[in-house]
């Protein structure tokens, strides 16, 4: 909030309605899945305002609909005003997005979870976790130190894929608590089933070539858990639930457009 209030709000000092009782209500113009709402009461708070009512995170507001009001003096609804709105029209973009993806994977196969991944803008990984979890999505990977996932690059430094494999018993003694997950493509995924990793993630595989795929691994290694990666978005989510995969990871909730919404402040 400092950012955009850092001193006083200048405009109100001039006009000389600091002290002025306003009321102020958030509302939408479009369809959405409501998120950002713990974060704006936090910041009324803060202010000294007073929330007359607020709709929850993960609620659906239909257009036209008003989900917060708040009460206060000028000054304090003018600093609480764009910094909330922003909060709103991002993270309520970010919830929307997700659900959409959500809902297409669910109507194919109600035990395939949509995850995000850790490829959110840097500093704003507070906000969008609460945006895509209100949108029913969960976190796929919140940072390096939260789980074990090979992929290439890893294993260009550790001597090549074969040295994996043979080493993969040692490597799985040392994640204790952790499952071991590696990216593959479908020739490497083979292996690494036989090889008794925990999971494989599969990168940029086509839902047409990754239905027959999934089946292989499952009849290699039933208990292994299997997500498909790469190119995920709204348009063929349901394509590859389908599948039979466990997990959507995808970043594509990140770059849902803000939506249409507004602030209507009135005397009191």
């Amino acid at each position: 909030m400092t950012e955009d209030v850092p001193y006083i709000d200048l405009t109100c000092e001039i006009l000389g309605i600091d002290d002025q009782s306003g009321q102020m209500e958030y509302f939408t113009r479009e369809d959405c899945v409501l998120a950002g709402t713990e974060v704006a009461l936090r910041i009324m708070a803060k202010l000294g305002c007073e929330v007359v009512q607020s709709v929850p995170s993960g609620q659906c507001v239909e257009a036209g609909g008003t989900f917060m009001t708040v009460r206060g003096r000028a000054a304090d609804l003018h600093a609480a005003w764009k910094v909330c709105l922003n909060v709103f029209d991002h993270c309520s973009a970010v919830a929307t997005k997700t659900r959409a993806m959500v809902d297409a994977a669910h109507a194919q196969n109600p035990h395939c979870e949509v995850l995000t991944t850790r490829k959110s803008m840097p500093g704003a990984k507070d906000l969008l976790t609460l945006a895509v979890m209100a949108g029913g999505a969960f976190p796929h990977r919140l940072g390096l130190s939260e789980t074990v996932l090979v992929f290439d690059h890893h294993l260009t430094l550790f001597g090549g894929f074969d040295a994996f494999v043979d080493r993969l018993p040692d490597i799985r003694s040392r994640c204790i608590e952790k499952k071991l997950f590696v990216e593959a493509g479908a020739e490497r995924a083979r292996v690494l089933a036989r090889a008794g990793v925990d999971g494989i993630q599969m990168d940029k595989v086509p839902p047409e070539e990754l239905a027959p795929l999934v089946k292989e691994l499952q009849a290699i290694d039933p208990r292994i858990m299997l997500i498909a990666a790469g190119g995920v978005n709204p348009q063929n989510a349901g394509a590859y639930a389908a599948t039979g995969v466990d997990g959507l990871a995808t970043t594509a909730p990140f770059s849902a457009k803000p939506l249409d919404m507004s602030v209507r402040m009135s005397a009191r």
